[in-house]
């Protein structure tokens, strides 16, 4: 059986080896630590580089005060424990306002995804897991050279 950090304190408690007071409060805090690395508070000075990275970012705009965000957020961190290749960030409207503001979030919470810096969905309204799956290995799914494509075609059209 693995030792994951709630197996290893288990063990220490029972066996009495490292089980002082200091050594159990670092290992409890590691093991927030790693729960707590599955997502990452973004902001205005870290949303940038991490949306505009290769691969997949799903961001959650959210605020304490919002009863539908507390609902999704364990749904949110469940999905990013069992996808550690994927980027989940969460971005509180509250402390990063003009964030929220230029990407005109006006209901939360609100996912985006990006794929290699380009953002392919945008959906206010929190989801049920089975939803948030689908959208996950749609975003998996996706080919980035039709939707690079595409993007080129509809920039090239003139404007009306």
């Amino acid at each position: 059986m693995a030792r994951t950090p709630k197996r290893r304190l288990k063990l220490r408690r029972q066996t009495g080896v490292g089980s002082s007071p200091d050594c159990l409060a670092v290992e409890l805090q590691r093991e927030r630590t790693e729960h707590a690395m599955t997502t990452k508070n973004l902001t205005l000075d870290t949303f940038e580089s991490v949306i505009n990275s290769d691969g997949i970012v799903f961001v959650d705009f959210w605020a304490a005060w919002c009863g539908p965000c507390r609902a999704f957020a364990p749904t949110f961190e469940r999905a990013a424990e069992l996808h550690p290749d994927i980027v989940f960030g969460k971005v509180d409207t509250e402390a990063e306002q003009q964030l929220a503001a230029e990407f005109r979030i006006t209901s939360i919470p609100t996912l985006m995804i990006f794929r290699d810096g380009i953002m392919v969905y945008t959906q206010p309204g929190a989801l049920p897991a089975t939803q948030l799956d689908q959208l996950i290995q749609g975003a998996r799914d996706l080919d980035m050279n039709d939707v690079r494509r595409q993007i080129a075609e509809r920039d090239a059209q003139p404007a009306s």
